[in-house]
């Protein structure tokens, strides 16, 4: 066991001594500087991590009794009306009594019209008693079903709102081809109950079986295994055999193609995209390659993934067996696969091991992102990840900035988290990044490395709290290293507001050479001697992020003049020019940013442009584009772009 100077102990017993954290819990633990007299000299007192109970370690964004009854498997059987804009069917749920007495079964459901509940008993359907609770903005209903004695299943009829936030449905028109209309989901954090009534939480783990029938000219996939016989039918067939959490359920339906890449991968989209989607994500099997390598077997049979439409709100979606990816990252360089390598390596963090509840969001994003960039180190060398790292730290930095509250800057997000989206940040995935890599750095590459396959193999289909991650360090890690770090330096990372000194400061000499043009060109050099033809996407990043405030226009003009910015086909840098402008008053990039905000959907970009322009007195002009744009959009992405206007 470690030593150390702190002791922790349940917040129950919080009155005994003060809180190293000047009197402040974080709801779960209390860290109390040991009394030295308990110790001979030199002697340090133990730590212990203690596990949440699981009163404080329960998911406060579910109305389900998952604590005393568990369900353990769905099994759809729905059909797909475009024309309603309704899926319709049956959800039979099976289920563990973690409690013999327990004769309710309350579930999570958001805008779902219930049309019949039934129970199996004795090899007969019966049917139950159920209240539908009143509906929350946030959290939807709470769904409790009367069970009779002996029930061992619930089988619910039911159809789902055309305004169910986690179901876009696309019109033709919305689509490149023009001729079919096309629907996908997107159920985390918490809209799994917009779409099925289950315990939507990502403490329950689930396998599944789906039926699913849809108009006949499209195909339906899903994070399963595929419909085997792959004809092109409207009858569908999926199965899930390994268990998930209810986030990583997803679904797509259009007038899609399949490529595949190798044996056991390949990607779909619809025609226009396809063959350059499978060019550009043709280095997915040596991420795998390379992800196996440091820490263990890929575990889901296959890796596919599919480029949906422009109105996908995210970068990517880690649906196991089928991620959901954006258009935006088909920029014909690879240079933007990154999120490719986060996506696939979520099939180990995230996935595999699942954060119980969405205040350890970092267990599933800052895992994710530490392995995304040794992929891209072992693949593209030490340079891309440097630069890779620096940028992120900026952004890192701008986010605890501008955090609302010091609590959120906090790897551990507080107990009063106002909605699982503001664990979604900068913090988790970056600062769960660094923190993983501060800790490669005082144990050593090769016994973390070790360390961190042995972690995903224990804790394997399992769902855990940040306290269970401490506890198997603890005691597989940092036991045999005990001076690699301190007690406060682990407290200051996880608990603490804010990123300590111990942060990497990642220093890339490219970036430096970028620098040094900038400030020569400032220095009254000619925009002509600029030599770029070797920088890569992220290079340019840090130029667009570099130019200080005072910009002028004039400035601004002959960089677009000489390398077209505004009309980038590179999202990510279009994006950076874009807020550069607006905060500049460059007129002719608003021009081609309507065009992008029309034709975007992707939340990493459109949400801080909105409020990029609402910051720099172009409210109007916003509002007017939004007022075109937003049907478009995904309905999460409204609800932000609806805040926003909203201050």
């Amino acid at each position: 066991m470690v030593f150390s100077r702190f002791l922790l102990i349940s917040a129950s017993f919080a009155v005994l001594a003060a809180c190293s954290r000047g009197g402040e819990t974080d709801g779960e633990t209390t860290y109390i500087e040991d009394d030295a007299s308990s110790s001979e000299p030199g002697e340090e007192a133990e730590a212990v991590w203690r596990a949440a109970t699981p009163e404080d370690a329960a998911d406060k964004f579910t109305y389900s009794n998952y604590n005393d009854i568990r369900v353990t498997h769905v099994d759809l059987d729905l059909n797909i009306d475009f024309d309603t804009k309704v899926i319709s069917g049956s959800a039979t749920l099976d289920f563990e009594r973690e409690k013999n007495d327990v004769d309710t079964l309350v579930l999570d459901a958001n805008d779902l019209k219930i049309e019949m509940v039934e129970a199996h008993v004795g090899g007969d359907w019966i049917t139950a008693g159920y209240t539908m609770g009143p509906d929350d903005e946030v959290m939807g209903s709470r769904f409790a079903i009367t069970l009779p004695d002996g029930a061992d299943q619930v089988r619910v009829a039911y159809e789902t709102s055309p305004d169910a936030e986690g179901i876009q449905w696309l019109s033709p028109e919305q689509t490149a081809g023009k001729q079919h209309p096309y629907l996908f989901t997107q159920f985390q954090p918490l809209y799994a109950r917009t779409m099925i009534p289950l315990q939507d939480t990502p403490a329950v783990r689930i396998t599944y079986d789906a039926h699913l029938t849809t108009p006949p000219e499209l195909i339906a996939v899903m994070s399963a295994r595929q419909d085997e016989d792959g004809d092109r039918d409207g009858d569908y067939s999926f199965r899930m055999s390994q268990p998930i959490p209810s986030y990583l359920l997803a679904l797509a339906v259009g007038d899609i193609e399949f490529k595949a890449i190798n044996d056991h991968m390949g990607v779909y989209a619809e025609d226009y995209i396809l063959d350059a989607s499978a060019a550009e994500f043709e280095d997915t099997p040596m991420m795998e390659e390379a992800i196996e390598a440091f820490y263990g077997p890929f575990r889901w049979g296959r890796y596919d993934q599919i480029v949906l439409p422009p109105s996908f709100p995210f970068g990517g979606m880690e649906n196991p067996r089928l991620s959901f990816m954006t258009p935006t990252l088909i920029a014909g360089d690879k240079s933007l696969t990154n999120v490719v390598a986060h996506e696939l390596a979520h099939s180990w963090s995230g996935n595999l091991v699942t954060n119980s509840n969405w205040r350890d969001a970092w267990l599933n994003e800052g895992f994710t992102s530490y392995v995304e960039n040794r992929t891209m180190e072992a693949l593209y060398g030490e340079e891309r990840a440097v630069m890779e790292r620096s940028l992120d730290k900026k952004s890192l930095m701008e986010d605890v900035a501008g955090a609302a509250r010091p609590e959120l800057t906090a790897l551990k997000m507080p107990t009063d988290l106002g909605h699982p989206d503001d664990a979604f940040s900068d913090v988790s995935y970056v600062g769960g990044m660094f923190f993983l890599k501060f800790l490669e750095n005082r144990f050593g590459r090769e016994t973390f490395d070790a360390f961190l396959k042995d972690y995903f193999d224990h804790f394997a289909f399992q769902s855990i709290t940040t306290e269970d991650f401490l506890t198997y360090f603890e005691d597989n890690l940092w036991a045999d290293h005990p001076e690699a770090v301190s007690q406060a330096e682990i407290n200051a990372w996880v608990y603490e507001p804010g990123f300590p000194d111990t942060i990497e400061d990642p220093q890339s000499d490219a970036f430096d050479k970028v620098t040094a043009q900038m400030n020569a060109w400032l220095g009254a050099g000619d925009v002509d001697g600029f030599e770029t033809s070797a920088w890569t996407t992220h290079e340019w990043l840090h130029f667009i992020r570099s130019l200080p405030d005072n910009i002028s226009v004039e400035q601004l003009a002959a960089l677009d003049g000489r390398f077209s910015l505004s009309t980038s086909q590179n999202a990510e840098i279009a994006n950076v020019w874009y807020q550069t402008a607006i905060k500049a008053g460059y007129e002719p990039a608003f021009e081609p940013l309507d065009d992008f905000l029309m034709r975007v959907g992707r939340g990493k970009f459109i949400y801080p442009l909105y409020q990029t322009l609402v910051d720099n007195g172009r409210r109007e002009w916003a509002v007017a584009v939004y007022e075109r744009a937003r049907a478009g959009y995904h309905p999460i992405a409204q609800r932000r772009i609806d805040a926003i206007f909203a201050g």
